[in-house]
């Protein structure tokens, strides 16, 4: 279907079709030939053409969100959902790309035309200055310039309000409860490192670390190697919710009561954290304050307007319920 198929079934010019579906500005057209077009068109079937609309104003709506080859968990879907439900109140588009492919960069966004490209670890030299130069803003964030500093802290922050919150409960030796997904190492070993500083600061030994793969047995013989030494391990730092609720399943089938004999800390607050036995203490992070700002970096970029200001730096806060 195309818009003069619409104009021959409403009785009214193409121009005047054009008008009412792409809500032209400073024209006037009837309410009732407004309604008969959109009647019309709705009737045929007819959705103008990205393609045509983009060469006609020259901007596309679509932000690319190229995400590395990461596991898409919680908070990741989390981020996405925020993120896009920010950017449509800017009529904006979210298109992600999960880079598990290798297929290069520059033949999606030449492809899809987007109006601006979101690297989440940034781009080569070649991509950032092709895409300049095809007009399409080129947004490094979050782990470009000064902000990997400011992703290193607050994974390392995470690990140290897991263990500060150990500690203060009186846990003398803590375990870390690793993944065993390499895609997240970067995530697990700077939050293993937040643990470990907090020990050392406390004089407790370092934290006894174990990769827990998502299975009952796994976290079983995991709970043993850190029930069966001289100083059993008392508290447990969990990568995130998903393997502390993998640890607390253990303990419930090992006989060790949580928290009193083994006291379990996750991170990202799912959903599942709340209705677990007993249920999960864990870091949340505000993903919603995180969303805010890349869409604010992404408006930012493409109105030429500076920035959008430093990443917010309170979105981390502990849940404290009966695992810990």
């Amino acid at each position: 279907m195309t818009s003069a198929d619409v104009a021959r079934d409403s009785g009214v010019s193409r121009t005047t079709v054009s008008y009412v579906l792409n809500d032209t500005p400073g024209v006037r057209v009837s309410d009732e030939t407004r309604a008969r077009v959109r009647a019309s068109a709705d009737r045929l079937g007819y959705h103008p053409s990205v393609a045509a609309r983009t060469l006609r104003t020259g901007r596309s709506d679509l932000v690319l969100y190229v995400l590395p080859d990461w596991p898409l968990g919680p908070a990741v879907d989390t981020l996405l959902d925020h993120l896009a439900g920010e950017l449509a109140q800017r009529g904006l588009t979210l298109l992600v790309h999960h880079a598990r492919s290798g297929r290069p960069l520059r033949e999606l966004w030449r492809t899809v035309t987007p109006l601006a490209v979101v690297g989440v670890l940034g781009f080569t030299r070649e991509d950032r200055e092709a895409m300049q130069r095809a007009g399409i803003r080129a947004i490094e964030s979050p782990f470009s310039g000064d902000v990997p500093d400011v992703f290193a802290a607050t994974q390392e922050r995470i690990g140290r309000l897991q263990a500060t919150h150990l500690v203060a409960r009186g846990c003398t030796v803590l375990g870390y409860a690793a993944p065993t997904d390499s895609r997240v190492r970067l995530f697990a070993e700077l939050r293993l490192a937040g643990v470990r500083a907090t020990c050392a600061e406390a004089g407790l030994p370092a934290p006894v670390v174990v990769p827990v793969e998502l299975t009952t047995q796994a976290a079983r013989t995991a709970l043993r190697t850190w029930r069966d030494g001289d100083a059993p391990v008392t508290g447990v730092a969990a990568y995130n919710d998903d393997v502390a609720l993998a640890v607390l399943a253990a303990a419930r089938e090992e006989g060790v009561a949580c928290p009193d004999q083994l006291a379990v800390v996750g991170v990202d607050d799912t959903t599942a954290a709340q209705f677990s036995v007993p249920t999960l203490t864990t870091v949340a992070q505000s993903l919603d304050a995180q969303a805010r700002h890349l869409a604010a970096a992404v408006v930012a970029a493409l109105d030429h307007s500076g920035t959008a200001g430093p990443p917010p730096d309170d979105t981390l806060r502990l849940v404290v319920r009966g695992s810990a």
